[in-house]
Protein backbone atom coordinates (compact mmCIF):
# COMPACT_ATOMS: atom_id res chain seq x y z
CA UNK A 1 0.00 0.00 0.00
CA UNK A 2 1.35 3.42 -0.99
CA UNK A 3 2.21 5.77 1.85
CA UNK A 4 0.67 9.20 2.07
CA UNK A 5 2.62 11.95 0.34
CA UNK A 6 3.61 14.68 2.80
CA UNK A 7 2.86 18.25 1.74
CA UNK A 8 4.19 21.62 2.81
CA UNK A 9 2.35 24.73 1.67
CA UNK A 10 4.23 28.01 1.13
CA UNK A 11 1.86 30.94 1.61
CA UNK A 12 -1.14 31.16 3.89
CA UNK A 13 -3.12 33.73 1.93
CA UNK A 14 -6.37 33.22 0.03
CA UNK A 15 -5.14 30.57 -2.41
CA UNK A 16 -2.92 28.88 0.20
CA UNK A 17 -5.89 28.56 2.54
CA UNK A 18 -8.01 27.10 -0.27
CA UNK A 19 -5.42 24.45 -1.13
CA UNK A 20 -4.78 23.63 2.52
CA UNK A 21 -8.47 23.17 3.27
CA UNK A 22 -8.83 20.83 0.28
CA UNK A 23 -5.59 18.92 0.88
CA UNK A 24 -6.34 18.03 4.51
CA UNK A 25 -9.53 16.30 3.34
CA UNK A 26 -7.85 14.41 0.50
CA UNK A 27 -6.81 10.77 0.61
CA UNK A 28 -3.20 9.97 -0.24
CA UNK A 29 -1.70 13.13 1.25
CA UNK A 30 -0.86 14.59 4.64
CA UNK A 31 -0.33 18.33 5.13
CA UNK A 32 2.51 18.66 7.62
CA UNK A 33 2.72 22.44 7.82
CA UNK A 34 2.01 25.76 6.11
CA UNK A 35 4.55 28.59 6.10
CA UNK A 36 3.71 32.28 5.90
CA UNK A 37 5.78 35.29 6.99
CA UNK A 38 2.66 36.73 8.63
CA UNK A 39 1.99 33.62 10.72
CA UNK A 40 1.82 35.68 13.92
CA UNK A 41 -1.19 37.52 12.51
CA UNK A 42 -3.15 34.29 11.93
CA UNK A 43 -3.42 32.65 15.37
CA UNK A 44 -6.50 30.59 14.47
CA UNK A 45 -5.11 29.20 11.19
CA UNK A 46 -4.62 25.60 12.35
CA UNK A 47 -8.06 25.45 13.95
CA UNK A 48 -9.67 26.78 10.77
CA UNK A 49 -7.66 24.95 8.10
CA UNK A 50 -6.36 21.81 9.79
CA UNK A 51 -2.60 22.32 9.48
CA UNK A 52 0.01 24.03 11.70
CA UNK A 53 1.25 27.43 10.54
CA UNK A 54 4.89 28.50 10.83
CA UNK A 55 6.67 31.71 9.82
CA UNK A 56 9.93 30.30 8.41
CA UNK A 57 9.92 28.84 4.88
CA UNK A 58 13.06 26.85 5.79
CA UNK A 59 10.91 24.63 7.99
CA UNK A 60 9.36 23.29 4.80
CA UNK A 61 12.36 23.22 2.47
CA UNK A 62 14.64 21.59 5.09
CA UNK A 63 12.10 19.00 6.25
CA UNK A 64 13.11 15.66 4.72
CA UNK A 65 9.66 14.20 5.39
CA UNK A 66 7.98 16.68 3.04
CA UNK A 67 7.60 15.27 -0.49
CA UNK A 68 5.64 18.09 -2.16
CA UNK A 69 5.81 21.87 -1.94
CA UNK A 70 2.74 23.93 -2.87
CA UNK A 71 3.85 27.44 -3.87
CA UNK A 72 1.03 29.89 -3.12
CA UNK A 73 3.05 33.07 -2.66
CA UNK A 74 3.09 36.22 -4.87
CA UNK A 75 4.38 35.70 -8.41
CA UNK A 76 7.62 37.62 -7.87
CA UNK A 77 8.70 34.92 -5.35
CA UNK A 78 7.88 31.87 -7.49
CA UNK A 79 11.28 31.45 -9.16
CA UNK A 80 13.13 31.46 -5.85
CA UNK A 81 10.65 29.01 -4.30
CA UNK A 82 10.77 26.65 -7.29
CA UNK A 83 14.58 26.62 -7.24
CA UNK A 84 14.68 25.91 -3.50
CA UNK A 85 12.15 23.08 -3.77
CA UNK A 86 13.95 21.54 -6.76
CA UNK A 87 17.28 21.69 -4.92
CA UNK A 88 15.72 19.59 -2.15
CA UNK A 89 14.22 17.14 -4.70
CA UNK A 90 10.67 17.97 -3.70
CA UNK A 91 7.78 17.78 -6.17
CA UNK A 92 6.33 21.19 -6.99
CA UNK A 93 2.84 22.58 -7.46
CA UNK A 94 3.04 26.28 -8.31
CA UNK A 95 0.26 28.78 -8.79
CA UNK A 96 0.28 30.77 -12.04
CA UNK A 97 2.18 32.43 -13.54
CA UNK A 98 5.66 31.01 -13.05
CA UNK A 99 7.27 34.45 -13.29
CA UNK A 100 7.17 37.81 -15.07
CA UNK A 101 10.36 36.99 -17.00
CA UNK A 102 10.71 34.56 -19.89
CA UNK A 103 14.42 34.17 -19.18
CA UNK A 104 13.86 33.35 -15.49
CA UNK A 105 11.10 30.90 -16.36
CA UNK A 106 13.30 29.02 -18.86
CA UNK A 107 16.21 28.96 -16.41
CA UNK A 108 13.96 27.53 -13.71
CA UNK A 109 12.51 25.02 -16.20
CA UNK A 110 15.98 23.57 -16.75
CA UNK A 111 16.58 23.33 -13.00
CA UNK A 112 13.31 21.45 -12.47
CA UNK A 113 14.09 19.06 -15.34
CA UNK A 114 17.55 18.32 -13.96
CA UNK A 115 16.12 17.71 -10.48
CA UNK A 116 13.81 15.05 -11.91
CA UNK A 117 10.84 16.13 -9.81
CA UNK A 118 7.19 16.41 -10.82
CA UNK A 119 5.95 19.90 -11.58
CA UNK A 120 2.44 21.24 -12.16
CA UNK A 121 1.29 24.79 -12.78
CA UNK A 122 -2.00 25.78 -11.13
CA UNK A 123 -4.42 26.48 -13.98
CA UNK A 124 -7.54 25.03 -12.41
CA UNK A 125 -10.02 25.92 -15.17
CA UNK A 126 -8.82 22.97 -17.26
CA UNK A 127 -10.38 20.77 -14.56
CA UNK A 128 -13.79 22.42 -14.53
CA UNK A 129 -16.39 19.84 -15.56
CA UNK A 130 -18.11 22.22 -17.98
CA UNK A 131 -14.99 23.34 -19.82
CA UNK A 132 -13.68 19.76 -19.86
CA UNK A 133 -16.85 18.72 -21.69
CA UNK A 134 -16.30 21.40 -24.34
CA UNK A 135 -12.71 20.19 -24.70
CA UNK A 136 -13.99 16.66 -25.27
CA UNK A 137 -16.46 17.86 -27.91
CA UNK A 138 -13.58 19.52 -29.78
CA UNK A 139 -11.19 16.60 -29.37
CA UNK A 140 -13.64 13.86 -30.42
CA UNK A 141 -14.85 15.75 -33.49
CA UNK A 142 -18.40 16.37 -32.27
CA UNK A 143 -18.27 19.95 -33.59
CA UNK A 144 -16.11 19.08 -36.61
CA UNK A 145 -13.08 21.25 -37.29
CA UNK A 146 -12.90 24.05 -34.74
CA UNK A 147 -13.17 27.43 -36.43
CA UNK A 148 -14.01 29.94 -33.70
CA UNK A 149 -13.30 30.05 -29.96
CA UNK A 150 -14.86 32.63 -27.63
CA UNK A 151 -13.90 33.03 -23.97
CA UNK A 152 -15.56 35.59 -21.67
CA UNK A 153 -14.10 36.11 -18.21
CA UNK A 154 -15.24 38.92 -15.90
CA UNK A 155 -14.64 39.36 -12.19
CA UNK A 156 -17.41 40.57 -9.87
CA UNK A 157 -15.44 43.53 -8.55
CA UNK A 158 -12.15 45.25 -9.22
CA UNK A 159 -9.23 44.47 -6.90
CA UNK A 160 -7.52 47.25 -4.92
CA UNK A 161 -4.83 49.26 -6.69
CA UNK A 162 -2.20 47.83 -4.33
CA UNK A 163 -2.99 44.35 -5.68
CA UNK A 164 -2.92 45.42 -9.32
CA UNK A 165 0.46 47.11 -8.89
CA UNK A 166 2.10 43.82 -7.82
CA UNK A 167 0.04 41.40 -9.92
CA UNK A 168 1.74 41.88 -13.25
CA UNK A 169 -1.35 43.41 -14.79
CA UNK A 170 -4.54 42.07 -16.31
CA UNK A 171 -2.89 39.88 -18.94
CA UNK A 172 -0.61 38.12 -16.43
CA UNK A 173 -2.92 38.05 -13.44
CA UNK A 174 -6.34 37.45 -14.98
CA UNK A 175 -6.33 36.67 -18.70
CA UNK A 176 -3.47 34.19 -18.33
CA UNK A 177 -6.13 31.63 -17.30
CA UNK A 178 -7.94 32.31 -20.57
CA UNK A 179 -4.74 32.07 -22.59
CA UNK A 180 -4.18 28.63 -21.12
CA UNK A 181 -7.79 27.65 -21.82
CA UNK A 182 -7.44 28.82 -25.44
CA UNK A 183 -4.56 26.40 -26.01
CA UNK A 184 -6.27 23.64 -24.02
CA UNK A 185 -9.67 23.82 -25.73
CA UNK A 186 -8.39 24.36 -29.27
CA UNK A 187 -5.65 21.74 -29.09
CA UNK A 188 -3.43 24.18 -30.97
CA UNK A 189 -0.73 26.73 -30.30
CA UNK A 190 -1.47 30.42 -30.87
CA UNK A 191 0.72 32.05 -33.51
CA UNK A 192 -0.48 35.66 -33.32
CA UNK A 193 -2.09 37.94 -30.72
CA UNK A 194 -3.75 41.33 -31.09
CA UNK A 195 -4.88 43.20 -27.96
CA UNK A 196 -6.90 46.33 -27.19
CA UNK A 197 -7.80 47.57 -23.73
CA UNK A 198 -8.45 50.49 -21.44
CA UNK A 199 -9.10 51.44 -17.83
CA UNK A 200 -12.89 51.68 -18.01
CA UNK A 201 -13.62 50.53 -14.45
CA UNK A 202 -10.95 52.48 -12.56
CA UNK A 203 -9.52 55.53 -14.33
CA UNK A 204 -6.61 55.61 -11.85
CA UNK A 205 -5.11 52.69 -13.77
CA UNK A 206 -4.72 54.70 -16.98
CA UNK A 207 -1.14 54.64 -18.14
CA UNK A 208 -0.18 51.69 -15.93
CA UNK A 209 -2.65 48.89 -16.68
CA UNK A 210 -6.05 48.11 -18.18
CA UNK A 211 -9.11 46.62 -16.49
CA UNK A 212 -11.09 45.92 -19.67
CA UNK A 213 -9.59 44.15 -22.68
CA UNK A 214 -10.34 42.20 -25.83
CA UNK A 215 -7.71 39.95 -27.39
CA UNK A 216 -7.97 38.20 -30.73
CA UNK A 217 -5.99 35.03 -31.37
CA UNK A 218 -4.89 33.29 -34.55
CA UNK A 219 -4.14 29.60 -34.01
CA UNK A 220 -1.75 27.38 -35.95
CA UNK A 221 -4.65 25.03 -36.83
CA UNK A 222 -6.53 27.88 -38.53
CA UNK A 223 -8.99 28.56 -35.71
CA UNK A 224 -9.71 32.17 -34.74
CA UNK A 225 -10.32 33.19 -31.13
CA UNK A 226 -11.46 36.12 -29.04
CA UNK A 227 -11.06 36.63 -25.29
CA UNK A 228 -12.86 39.40 -23.39
CA UNK A 229 -11.97 40.36 -19.82
CA UNK A 230 -13.36 42.89 -17.36
CA UNK A 231 -12.38 43.46 -13.76
CA UNK A 232 -15.99 44.27 -12.84
CA UNK A 233 -19.24 42.53 -13.71
CA UNK A 234 -21.86 43.88 -11.29
CA UNK A 235 -24.00 40.74 -11.58
CA UNK A 236 -21.34 38.24 -10.46
CA UNK A 237 -18.50 36.05 -11.72
CA UNK A 238 -19.02 35.74 -15.49
CA UNK A 239 -17.30 32.66 -16.94
CA UNK A 240 -18.48 31.51 -20.38
CA UNK A 241 -16.91 29.73 -23.31
CA UNK A 242 -17.96 28.58 -26.78
CA UNK A 243 -16.20 26.44 -29.37
CA UNK A 244 -17.73 26.67 -32.85
CA UNK A 245 -16.88 24.29 -35.66
CA UNK A 246 -17.80 22.93 -39.07
CA UNK A 247 -20.40 20.53 -37.60
CA UNK A 248 -21.78 22.55 -34.70
CA UNK A 249 -20.92 24.31 -31.46
CA UNK A 250 -20.32 23.53 -27.79
CA UNK A 251 -21.04 26.15 -25.11
CA UNK A 252 -20.32 26.29 -21.40
CA UNK A 253 -22.50 28.82 -19.59
CA UNK A 254 -22.26 30.33 -16.11
CA UNK A 255 -22.77 28.32 -12.95
CA UNK A 256 -25.69 29.99 -11.16
CA UNK A 257 -26.63 30.14 -7.48
CA UNK A 258 -29.36 27.68 -8.48
CA UNK A 259 -30.89 26.61 -11.79
CA UNK A 260 -34.47 27.66 -10.96
CA UNK A 261 -36.23 29.97 -13.43
CA UNK A 262 -39.28 31.96 -12.36
CA UNK A 263 -41.60 32.89 -15.22
CA UNK A 264 -44.41 35.40 -14.59
CA UNK A 265 -46.30 38.10 -16.45
CA UNK A 266 -43.57 40.53 -15.38
CA UNK A 267 -40.83 38.50 -17.03
CA UNK A 268 -38.53 35.49 -16.76
CA UNK A 269 -36.10 35.58 -13.85
CA UNK A 270 -33.14 33.42 -12.84
CA UNK A 271 -30.35 33.62 -10.27
CA UNK A 272 -27.07 35.45 -10.79
CA UNK A 273 -23.76 33.63 -11.40
CA UNK A 274 -21.83 32.38 -8.37
CA UNK A 275 -20.00 35.26 -6.71
CA UNK A 276 -16.30 34.52 -7.38
CA UNK A 277 -13.68 31.91 -8.15
CA UNK A 278 -13.69 30.24 -4.71
CA UNK A 279 -17.31 29.24 -5.20
CA UNK A 280 -17.19 28.72 -8.97
CA UNK A 281 -14.06 26.58 -9.23
CA UNK A 282 -13.57 24.77 -5.92
CA UNK A 283 -14.31 21.36 -7.46
CA UNK A 284 -11.80 22.14 -10.21
CA UNK A 285 -9.17 23.06 -7.61
CA UNK A 286 -9.73 19.69 -5.93
CA UNK A 287 -9.52 17.76 -9.19
CA UNK A 288 -6.31 19.44 -10.37
CA UNK A 289 -4.59 18.48 -7.11
CA UNK A 290 -5.97 14.93 -7.17
CA UNK A 291 -4.51 14.43 -10.64
CA UNK A 292 -1.17 15.93 -9.57
CA UNK A 293 -0.99 13.59 -6.58
CA UNK A 294 -1.93 10.63 -8.78
CA UNK A 295 0.89 11.49 -11.20
CA UNK A 296 3.37 11.35 -8.32
CA UNK A 297 1.96 8.12 -6.88
CA UNK A 298 1.94 6.44 -10.32
CA UNK A 299 5.09 8.11 -11.69
CA UNK A 300 3.26 9.46 -14.74
CA UNK A 301 3.30 12.86 -16.44
CA UNK A 302 1.45 15.66 -14.68
CA UNK A 303 -1.68 16.84 -16.52
CA UNK A 304 -0.40 20.43 -16.81
CA UNK A 305 3.28 20.81 -17.64
CA UNK A 306 5.96 23.43 -17.21
CA UNK A 307 5.73 23.98 -20.98
CA UNK A 308 2.04 24.87 -20.57
CA UNK A 309 3.05 27.50 -18.05
CA UNK A 310 5.69 28.91 -20.39
CA UNK A 311 3.29 29.24 -23.30
CA UNK A 312 0.55 30.91 -21.25
CA UNK A 313 3.12 33.48 -20.12
CA UNK A 314 4.27 34.06 -23.68
CA UNK A 315 0.73 34.83 -24.75
CA UNK A 316 0.54 37.37 -21.91
CA UNK A 317 3.84 38.91 -23.03
CA UNK A 318 2.54 39.12 -26.60
CA UNK A 319 -0.72 40.73 -25.47
CA UNK A 320 1.16 43.37 -23.48
CA UNK A 321 3.38 44.15 -26.45
CA UNK A 322 0.39 44.35 -28.79
CA UNK A 323 -1.43 46.69 -26.41
CA UNK A 324 1.60 49.01 -26.35
CA UNK A 325 2.31 48.97 -30.07
CA UNK A 326 -1.23 48.71 -31.42
CA UNK A 327 -0.07 45.92 -33.73
CA UNK A 328 -0.49 42.12 -33.91
CA UNK A 329 2.39 40.25 -32.26
CA UNK A 330 3.83 36.86 -33.19
CA UNK A 331 4.04 34.42 -30.26
CA UNK A 332 7.44 32.98 -29.41
CA UNK A 333 7.50 29.17 -29.61
CA UNK A 334 8.99 26.74 -27.10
Amino acid sequence: MKKDLVVGVIGGGRIGKLHTRNLVQMSGVTVKKVADIFADKMPTFEAEYGAPLVADFDEIFNDDEIDIVFICTPTDTHVEMIKRAAAKKKHIFCEKPISFSDEETIETYQIVKEAGVKFQIGVNRRFDRNFAQVKEHVANGSIGDIQLLRIDSRDPEAPPLSYVESSGGLFFDMMIHDFDMARFISGSEVKEVYAVGDALVNSELKGTDVDTAVVTLTFENGCLGVISNSRQAVYGYDQRLEAFGSKGASQAENELVNNVTLSTVEGVHSQKPLHFFLERYNDAYIKEVEEFVAAIHNDTDTPVTYEDGIMAQRLAFAANESLKTGKPVQVKKI
